[in-house]
């Protein structure tokens, strides 16, 4: 039985790579004249995407090291962000991050 090959990503906090599926993904989306970063748990939010464990030690490295602002590479605000939510999959501005983009094709589902 052949391994089905997973895409590989790297963390923004602690930058190692790692299987797409193992590693949560944020984007960045235009908020109040500012950028909020968004949990994307679904993987079909449009928009450049940002790869991180979920795990707090990688949420509080990538907070400390202003990742999401280099990985969007638009202004974002981490001053707010707890990593523990960060490491939760949940949104750190509150915002519902259910809102998706519909794949085209149907293709992707």
């Amino acid at each position: 039985m052949s391994v089905q090959h997973q895409p590989q990503r790297t963390c923004v906090g602690c930058r190692r790579k790692a299987d797409q599926n193992q590693l949560m993904r944020w984007v960045a989306a235009a908020r109040d004249g500012g950028y909020a970063v968004l949990a994307d748990p679904h993987r079909r939010m449009s928009g450049r995407g940002a790869w991180m464990h979920p795990t707090p030690e990688c949420a509080a490295l990538a907070v400390k090291r202003r990742a999401f602002a280099r990985a969007f590479r638009v202004p974002v605000d981490s001053s707010t962000f707890d990593p523990a939510v960060l490491a939760a999959g949940a949104s750190p501005t509150g915002i519902d991050a259910d809102t998706t983009v519909q794949p085209e094709s149907g293709s992707e589902i």
